[in-house]
């Protein structure tokens, strides 16, 4: 019984803190309003378990390809439509020899996967895109219609970034670049969250300072309201 019962204390005991941990995470205020955990943020799955390093072979692999191909386009200037024909040739001809000279090598022949795309699969991938499509058109609508400015502001400063930091690399480098900072600027904020979020929150505050001082009658209705 003795037993039984620092047993079921343990448990109370756990509960509470994981409760009292989940009512600070909700309480504390993290960067872009977030309530969830970081990793509940990102989904929750495999997508997020590779952006946080929690699988750092695949994390790993999927940084090195990423920079292999950046090398090879960019920086020792292969084309993409070569390097696909190549790569085709090379898979296919591997293949081919491998077929015909397995009985000689006592070695079975490559198994390659039947792969069919079902009607299933391909209502879904539409719905996922009309789905997708509809809210980016939806968000454009709402931008028109002039009622969120705050949105609009950080929408027009965003592009404005872009198309500053477009200017100083290629696309490809511009698209290597984001690649990298989304596998990297994941983990560094997980592990620095209580500073990025306490600058981002002083930030925050600045650019909202600085915009009730601007002459903007919509803006400052808003925040009457």
């Amino acid at each position: 019984m003795a037993a039984a019962e620092n047993k079921i204390e343990e448990l109370t005991d756990e509960s509470k803190q994981n409760n009292e941990d989940n009512q600070s995470v909700s309480r504390s205020r993290h960067l872009f309003g977030r309530q969830k955990p970081l990793h509940a943020a990102l989904g929750s799955g495999k997508t997020a378990d590779i952006l946080l390093w929690r699988q750092k072979q695949m994390s790993g692999a999927i940084f090195v390809s990423a920079t292999v191909i950046w090398l090879l386009f960019e920086r020792i200037g292969y084309h993409l439509l070569p390097f696909l024909c190549h790569f085709l040739i090379l898979t296919l001809a591997i293949l081919f020899l491998w077929s015909n000279l397995s009985s000689f090598v006592n070695k079975s022949p490559p198994k390659v996967p039947d792969i069919r795309l079902s009607q299933e699969m391909c209502d879904c991938i539409a719905f996922l895109l009309k789905d997708q499509i509809n809210q980016v058109c939806l968000f454009l609508r709402e931008m028109t219609t002039g009622r969120d400015l705050k949105r609009f502001m950080s929408v027009i400063f965003t592009l404005w970034v872009v198309s500053v930091i477009g200017g100083w690399f290629e696309f490809l480098t511009l698209v290597y670049i984001l690649f990298v900072l989304m596998l990297t600027a994941p983990l560094l904020y997980e592990r620095n969250e209580k500073l990025v979020d306490a600058y981002g929150e002083k930030a925050s505050n600045e650019i909202m300072t600085t915009l009730e001082k601007l002459p903007l009658p919509f803006f400052k209705s808003n925040k009457q309201h």
